[in-house]
């Protein structure tokens, strides 16, 4: 995957897996002085200084990745009108979330015309779900999944959150399944029908979005594992482990 651009990774999604997408509404360097947005008691950090005012004209997905990614609040801003956004970047704007195509001539041209924008699928009807958990607990969460022996098809990761793709669910059956355990992980989140994520090689605010568990290279359509047994071995790894205790808090 070195070297594919938003487009090319769109165009993959869409046309050959049948994933639908649109672009996200992306981000903006706000204007003014950067550096003195980015001064912490009077001091600039070297890294993001030198990143931004090279490219204080260019886009600021670029400036944000050339700045490692991380997400500055006070420069890097959502490109939407609300100053409070709290998923910057990553969210439909214009199109919206309903604009959503497999179609090869329509992804070619939106980005043509935005070639960074954010790439973002949309969740549900037939296209894939996810379960998603803060970034934190993603690592041990899937070390834990691979000790029960949980087949896993690919998953997202973000500097904040990682996302278990999974086969597309209804909501009427996303709440049987939950009503039906006595628990669940509260910080888990659910991307089903009307939702949608960001998938790489997006920037957001909050930084890059990587394949953690890219899907095999050559295949058709990437296979998805099943929710329920997803959100099952997400609760046993959480509840239980040899011994005692919990394998892992999310």
């Amino acid at each position: 995957m070195v070297g594919r651009t938003a487009v090319d990774e769109a165009l993959r999604y869409g046309s050959e897996w049948g994933w639908p997408v649109l672009p996200g509404v992306g981000l903006k360097v706000r204007g003014g002085d950067a550096g003195q947005a980015v001064r912490t008691g009077g001091r600039r950090p070297a890294r993001w200084w030198t990143a931004l005012t090279a490219r204080r004209t260019s886009d600021p997905g670029t400036a944000l990745a050339a700045a490692g990614g991380d997400g500055l609040p006070g420069v890097v801003a959502c490109a939407c009108p609300d100053p409070e956004c709290v998923v910057p970047g990553a969210h439909p704007l214009d199109p919206g979330l309903l604009a959503a195509t497999t179609d090869a001539r329509m992804i070619g041209w939106w980005w043509g015309r935005r070639p960074d924008a954010p790439v973002l699928l949309a969740t549900g009807g037939r296209a894939p779900c996810a379960v998603s958990l803060p970034a934190v607990a993603g690592g041990p969460a899937l070390d834990a999944l691979d000790a029960l022996g949980m087949r896993l098809g690919p998953v997202v990761a973000t500097p904040t959150r990682w996302a278990i793709l999974v086969a597309p669910y209804g909501l009427e059956r996303l709440g049987d399944l939950l009503y039906a355990k006595d628990s669940v992980p509260s910080s888990l989140r659910f991307h089903s029908e009307g939702g949608y994520l960001p998938l790489p090689p997006s920037t957001t605010g909050t930084g890059r979005v990587r394949w953690e568990r890219a899907p095999l290279e050559g295949s058709a359509r990437p296979w998805l594992p099943d929710v329920e047994a997803v959100v099952d071995a997400l609760v046993e790894a959480s509840t239980s482990a040899p011994g005692g205790g919990s394998r892992l808090a999310y």
